[in-house]
């Protein structure tokens, strides 16, 4: 990949390849964005025709002290804490407003980090009660070669802490190159987990892995852990491509670049996906909660909206993304948000929040009639890493520079 000759600060040079980018600006000054319309897409669950004014939101002052921090999330089990993912391999337990010192987790050791490799996902199974197991998404190595593993690791009966000699991979395969690797994962309101996988990485996805059903790169993939042997998993049998010759099962969705943070609707279950463009457009994909899978998001046949390779092409049968915007205004890459649920924003509500890690910019997206409404809610001047929950619906941003902060009412 070739990087733009214009400077960008040390701090950032992992995370811009981990993203995958292929170019890196200067941050310019606040876009207008106009509303866009993708007749294409699915229809999402139907909201009121009147529009509330956008919401005022500022950032609170958060909690410091992280290394490169790449995702927050909590853990379901009333105990109000923060779990804050480390590049390089560690958890982090905030706890009462302060990150505690023991690392909940500590796999340094066997992480292959950083650029966009590195530990880069953490779900924790769900329903109620107290948890005695995790699973994290990283990148390690295995003679020689680089390989994305999924692994569940077990939790002291304390709940404190986990315990790094008690890994299982679940699931394991090898990377191509040192970019594209996706990272995330999360249960879904089915109870599947739900794995995006990048394409493997090379500008342009050389070897059109995204559109090979054979190959689990550039996918979205959905599987069972929390049935059966554990440190297993099943593949679910309402799974779009059970039992086609050539075609892996666990593939629930294709088409992908780089999926850098997807995240289900508490309210509605519909599913939101940020991909991460090549050098012109980056793109918000949409699923609504009753899709069956086997939606095919158009990358490497399109970038967004927008033929790539072939080009002109035909986008019959592609799933064209709801938003997308260009990175004429120096935002360049996406990061996934949520739909706020929370209730310190009241304005907020059913808003789907997002940012670009470049500019620092956070948008609101929202359906109004039959299309999508955008509008610029903050300019942060942070690098936006992730988007996190916690146990109330708040929403929290992670900022690379080393701090997590919650959203809340502006001035």
């Amino acid at each position: 990949m070739s990087m733009s000759n214009r400077s960008v600060r040390p701090l950032l040079v992992g995370l811009l390849i981990a993203l995958g980018l292929s170019t890196a600006v200067a941050l310019a000054a606040d876009p207008i964005y106009l509303p866009l319309v993708m007749n294409s897409a699915p229809t999402p669950t139907p909201t009121p025709t009147a529009t509330p004014p956008w919401p005022a939101i500022a950032l609170d002052t958060g909690v410091a002290g992280f290394d490169r921090p790449v995702y927050v999330t909590e853990a379901g089990d009333g105990s109000g804490r923060l779990f804050v993912v480390e590049q390089r391999g560690r958890v982090l337990v905030v706890d009462g407003g302060q990150a505690q010192p023991t690392p909940f987790l500590d796999i340094r050791s066997r992480v292959v980090c950083c650029g966009e490799r590195g530990l880069l996902g953490l779900a924790f199974p769900p329903g109620p009660g107290s948890r005695d197991h995790f699973y994290v998404n990283y990148t390690g190595s295995e003679n020689g070669q680089l390989v994305t593993r999924v692994s569940r690791f077990a939790i002291d009966p304390a709940g404190q802490n986990a315990d790094p000699a008690s890994e299982q991979v679940v699931l394991a395969f090898t990377q191509p190159d040192i970019n594209h690797n996706g990272g995330h994962l999360l249960f879904g309101p089915d109870g599947f987990l739900y794995i995006g996988t990048g394409d493997g990485g090379g500008a342009g996805d050389p070897d059109n892995r995204a559109q090979n059903l054979s190959d689990l790169r550039g996918k979205m993939l959905r599987i069972d852990v929390e049935s059966g042997s554990p440190g297993s998993y099943e593949v679910p049998a309402s799974n779009p491509f059970v039992g086609q010759p050539g075609v892996r099962p666990e593939i629930w969705a294709y088409g992908l670049r780089n999926p850098w943070r997807y995240s289900f609707d508490q309210l509605t279950n519909d599913l939101y996906i940020a991909d991460v463009g090549q050098d012109a457009w980056e793109e918000i994909d949409f699923q609504p909660a009753n899709s069956a899978g086997s939606e095919n998001y158009g990358w490497r046949i399109m970038e967004g909206s927008h033929c790539f390779n072939p080009n002109p092409c035909d986008p019959t049968g592609l799933v064209l993304p709801v938003w997308e915007y260009s990175h004429d205004q120096g935002d360049e890459s996406i990061t996934g948000g949520y739909v706020y649920r929370g209730a310190l924003v009241p304005g907020l509500q059913g808003i789907y929040v997002y940012a670009d890690f470049i500019s620092g910019r956070l948008w609101g997206l929202r359906r109004v009639g039959a299309g999508w409404e955008n509008q610029l809610l903050l300019a942060t001047g942070r690098n936006i890493s992730s988007f996190g929950e916690d146990e109330t619906g708040e929403l929290w941003v992670v900022d690379y520079a080393g701090t997590i902060h919650r959203i809340v009412a502006g001035p």
